[in-house]
């Protein structure tokens, strides 16, 4: 057991008090917070499941969907849920809430209905837009009430993120979390103004962002690997014990990445995808013209991994193609 997150045994042993829902240690509770409602006037609900052990622990939430096309992050928390792994806590409590972003989700989209983006919302203000009304419960229901966060994500439009586990390196703790998640890759990446990760930063919650797959493409790689990532950090702080958890023992750890991007507009055909390997000058794809007219190589600018690719068909100049991991070491975990 991994003492990394101090707890206070006497703040544990009161009530988690959540939208006037009572949830004393040992008990199990779902509880509907109010995330708005449709033009329609039907009320949507974003659901946390609450479990507590009787004994005195960490306090975790796992959250997925803050995205609504993510759905790789929503499946890798709702399936936990199915698996029944909360409900076998050996000591703390763990909050799961597989979809934050009801809106975007029912929507196929990553944004609110008004455009905005939730993780660029934080912390938010009831006064202010549906995206920040959004963020504003988290910040204030749900934050003061946890001691670390898991964020569930998947790659933006057309994206696929080979499975990656990303933190801040300003954030010791994070990194311990980070590499017990034992992802294939784990990735230092500085906070983004205005997003989950930076204000839960703010607040002393560690937090570490799972990425891996495509927005509303199931991928069951990506979802395996977030799972088994997620019990391996639940193991690693002593608030589960799996007799037959297959763990990582190795990661590649990138202190910098980098985009490629398309210098000619047209239909872009990859040769090489996340999760390989690259070297410098090698071709790695081609852009090519509608008209059997010409083609373009696309060629690595740096030795490195691929950690994310674009699937799109079709390119503009300036298009992100490629996202390459460098500067990069393997570490035993």
């Amino acid at each position: 057991m991994t003492e990394l997150i101090k707890v206070d045994e006497k703040r544990y042993a009161e009530p988690i008090i959540l939208d006037n829902n009572i949830i004393l240690p040992g008990q199990e509770e779902t509880v509907r917070l109010s995330a708005g409602r449709l033009p329609s006037d039907n009320r949507l609900y974003i659901y946390a499941h609450v479990y507590r052990s009787v004994n005195p622990g960490p306090t975790v939430l796992m959250m997925g969907g803050v995205h609504g096309d993510e759905i790789n992050g929503v499946m890798v928390a709702r399936n936990m849920i199915e698996e029944k792994v909360f409900e076998k806590l050996n000591r703390g409590t763990v909050i799961s809430v597989p979809l934050l972003n009801v809106f975007g989700f029912i929507n196929f989209s990553r944004e609110v209905p008004d455009g905005k983006d939730i993780n660029r919302s934080f912390p938010g203000t009831m006064a202010g837009s549906l995206a920040a009304r959004v963020a504003r419960t988290l910040t204030k229901k749900l934050l003061p009430l946890v001691d670390c966060i898991l964020d569930f994500h998947t790659g933006g439009s057309s994206r696929y993120n080979y499975p990656q586990i990303r933190y801040s390196k300003k954030d010791p703790i994070a990194e311990k979390l980070a590499l017990a998640f034992g992802a294939p890759y784990t990735v230092q990446k500085s906070f983004i103004p205005k997003s989950l990760r930076k204000v839960a930063a703010d607040m002393g919650l560690p937090t570490i962002v799972y990425e891996a797959g495509e927005s509303v493409r199931l991928d069951g790689f990506s979802i395996s690997k977030g799972m088994q990532g997620a019990k391996q950090v639940l193991q690693f702080l002593g608030m589960l014990y799996f007799s037959n958890l297959v763990r990582s023992n190795k990661t590649l750890l990138f202190r910098k990445t980098g985009w490629i991007r398309a210098n000619f507009s047209g239909i872009f055909v990859w040769s090489k995808q996340s999760g390989h390997r690259v070297t410098k000058g090698e071709p790695i794809g081609q852009i090519k013209d509608p008209f059997g007219m010409k083609v373009v190589n696309v060629h690595a600018i740096r030795d490195g991994y691929i950690i994310g690719h674009n699937n799109a068909s079709v390119v503009n100049q300036g298009d992100a193609l490629f996202h390459v991991g460098y500067n990069y070491e393997s570490i035993d975990i």
